[in-house]
This record gives C-alpha cells, structure tokens and sequence, in this order.
C-alpha cells in the first residue's frame, strides 16, 4: 500500500506540472496576433491617404515672335557700324553703312546727264510735235513726205520712250543706294553683331541678329491627355528653370495645337507672359504649371 500511494503521488505531481508549464502558451498566441494586425491596418490607411499631383510641369524656350537676321541686300564692303550688341533700336534705324561712294558718284553723273539729255529730247519732241502737227514739208523734201511723216511721228514715240527709261534708271540707282543703308526691321535689341568695319559682304550675308523684347511667350508640349482640357485663355504660373525658388509671373495661353505629335504624343500650347517681366530675357527655359489631369 505505500509504495502504491507513492507512484499516485509522483504521477499527480507529473499532471500538476504539465498543467502548469502549458497554461502560459495562450496568452503570447493573442500577442502575436495583435501585433500582426497592426501593420496591415497601417499600409491600408497610408494607401488611401496618398495625395494625386496638383499640377504638371512642362519646361520650354522663352520666346519673343519678332527676331531675325539682318542680312546685306547686295555686295559692299562696311564702311561704319552704328549699333553695338545691346542697344536698342527703333524700326529703321540705321545699324551700319556700306561703302556708298561709287553708287552715289554714277547717281550724281546720271543725274546731270539725264539733266542735259532732257533738254535735247525735250526740243526734239517739241520740234517733232510741231512738224507734224503743222505739216509744214520743205519743197525738196516733197516726194519724201510720207515717209517723214512717219519718221517724226517715230521721233515722237522715241523722246517718249526715252524719258520714261531715263526715269526708271534715275530710280533704280536710288534704290541701290538705298540697300547701302542696314536698318532695323522693328523696335527691339541688336542682340549680336557678325561684322566689323572694313569687312566686305555678298548679297544674303548676315550682319546683325535683331530681337524684339516684348510680348514674352513661351511654348510647352503636354502629353495628349491634355487635348481637350487646356484651352486659349487660361491663365497659367511661370516659374525660371534654373532657379525654382525664385519669383513666379503669369502667363495666358493663346494658342493649343489642334493636332497630336504622332511621333512624341503630345500637343504644342504657346503661352504669352502677362504683368511684370522683369528678370526674363528670351532665349532663357522655364517651367509652366498647368492643373493636372488624370
């Protein structure tokens, strides 16, 4: 009976302590449980809670629409130059000279002679009108009156012809001389200079770079989901590339291609530069903002 209620005992002890080392497994189960929860709930909400992008960027060349090379209009060698780079300029302002002096000297010989020669033509028609009109034929000349009839009414047609070709050279030379004096084609800035005094010039050569200042515009591309709902007169922010913490400016759309880039996807939009443009220059990249879309 002893050893009996001993081997009860030690199997009672053995349950109790099973009982006891397994019971404190439940509550790290609810533990681990709970903590994976919380960073699914988490991923959820950042999810739901990422903001869209306000608006598009789209950088482009600001522009002015008047800007050209000034070129030579015939052959010369430059005699002065009058506008440096920077200056500005008004619409036929002279920038330089050609060498002017053989074109001035035939104007002046033509000028005399054509002074002199209307005096003989101008006597002989007279003379001409007179005869004819007054069919006044001297006897020896009889049998040929016919035919000085005709002559001086040939005479006449003649002085006629002769005037009006004397006049059209006398304009010709004056527009030759003319193309000797380089202006400026519109209000703005002689932006670069390609010749110097001295210099000789063919026909189509360039000899300054001539840039309006005003009104600043600037042209973008956009992809294509913004056919349709970017249109002429919306008003857009500006904002200098290379320097995005500088001031904004303003600028209004005037004008959105109707057509799609097959090549790139997107539409050309020309925008123009309202208010202030202080610190802008063409030629310079800048950002414009527009409203995004989906």
């Amino acid at each position: 009976m002893k050893k009996i209620g001993m081997t009860t005992a030690i199997a009672l002890w053995l349950t109790a302590g099973i009982a006891c080392s397994s019971a404190p497994a439940s509550p790290p189960a609810t533990v681990v449980a709970s903590a994976s929860a919380t960073p699914a709930a988490h991923v959820e909400t950042s999810t739901a809670n990422t903001p869209s992008v306000p608006e598009f960027l789209a950088s482009g060349p600001i522009i002015v629409e008047d800007e050209v090379d000034v070129a030579a209009q015939r052959d010369g060698v430059v005699s002065k130059i009058v506008a440096e780079p920077g200056a500005p300029v008004k619409k036929g302002q002279r920038l330089a000279m050609l060498d002017d002096r053989q074109i001035s000297a035939d104007l002046e010989n033509d000028l005399k002679n054509w002074e002199a020669e209307a005096k003989v033509l101008e006597a002989d028609y007279s003379r001409a009108q007179k005869l004819w009109e007054a069919q006044i034929i001297p006897k020896e000349q009889l049998d040929h009156a016919r035919y000085k009839a005709e002559s001086d009414q040939w005479d006449v047609k003649r002085v006629s012809e002769l005037l009006t070709n004397a006049k059209a050279t006398e304009q010709s030379l004056e527009l030759e001389l003319e193309k000797t004096h380089i202006t400026a084609p519109f209000n703005g800035i002689v932006a670069r200079r390609y010749v110097r005094a001295g210099q000789s010039v063919v026909k189509n050569d360039r000899l300054f770079w001539v840039t309006a200042v005003a009104p600043l515009r600037i042209r973008v591309t956009l992809p294509e989901r913004f056919l349709g709902k970017i249109h002429p007169g919306v008003v857009v922010g500006i904002t200098p590339a290379e320097n995005s913490n500088s001031r904004s400016y303003r600028a209004k759309v005037i004008q959105v291609s109707p057509v799609v880039d097959p090549s790139s996807d997107t539409i050309e939009v020309l925008a123009e530069l309202t208010g202030t443009t202080a610190g802008l220059r063409p030629g310079m990249r800048a950002d414009l903002h527009v409203p995004n879309v989906p």
